[in-house]
């Protein structure tokens, strides 16, 4: 992964990280259940768009040198586990 990527997913994850921060407060202060639910809605696009992240920079290293060296099968099944995973 690359350290620009690294940096980012950093942000990233501390911002959720903040977010489920708000979300814990708004619970705790019984806040408006449609403003709760939108804020879940924001946290999850952002969890979605770290792991977006992390495999795509998996698929540019990882893979990529799996293949390179003759092991891409193994690779292919990883992916797959996720991608099972994803569509549940």
């Amino acid at each position: 992964m690359l350290r620009s990527d690294k940096d980012k997913i950093t942000r990233l994850l501390k911002t959720a990280r903040g977010q489920l921060d708000g979300l814990i407060k708004m619970v705790e202060q019984d806040r408006y259940c449609i403003d709760i639910s939108n804020q879940l809605l924001a946290t999850q696009a952002i969890l979605r768009s770290i792991n977006k992240q992390v495999l795509q920079d998996h698929l540019e290293t990882c893979v990529k040198e799996a293949f390179e060296t003759g092991e891409g099968k193994l690779k292919i099944e990883e992916i797959m586990t996720i991608i099972d995973k994803l569509i549940k």
